[in-house]
């Protein structure tokens, strides 16, 4: 069963195709790739009973920089992160650290309850539920013959 998958639409630009492209690479080949170059932070997502949860590593954001938005089935995370330069007499010698900018979508199915999701941010993590609806089952029903 598949519930929530990168959005694969053929009306994105060729650099979009191109991510698509390389998010679909085995995870341990294209990491690097993915979160390096491509700016994908990692995401996990879990199927509970009563709700999928998308969990996105997203270290040195606040939660004012994301905007999440569900359209027509997509939920899409995004964030701008401006760069500010300041001056200073300090020489770095290494720079690991980056805040860049992202934007990630998901396509969700009709079994989600799309008026009940919740997304905070804690310690780093973005954390999105997305709960399930109900399943009604029919029951059985006698008919009486006339």
């Amino acid at each position: 069963m598949t519930l929530v998958k990168v959005n694969n639409g053929f009306s994105k630009s060729l650099d979009g195709m191109m991510k698509d492209l390389f998010t679909e690479f085995p995870s341990a080949v294209s990491k690097t790739f993915r979160e390096d170059v491509l700016h994908f932070p990692p995401v996990n997502i879990v199927d509970k009973e009563a709700a999928y949860t998308i969990e996105m590593a997203v270290p040195g954001f606040e939660k004012s920089d994301f905007n999440v938005k569900l359209e027509n089935n997509i939920l899409t995370i995004s964030t701008e992160k401006k760069e500010t330069k300041t001056e200073t007499t300090e020489k770095i010698v290494r720079q690991e650290f980056s805040k860049k900018s992202f934007k990630r979508s998901f396509t969700i199915d009709e079994k989600i309850d799309a008026e009940n999701i919740l997304a905070k941010y804690e310690n780093g993590m973005l954390l999105l539920e997305l709960p399930k609806k109900e399943i009604i089952k029919a029951g059985a029903k006698e008919i009486n013959i006339q």
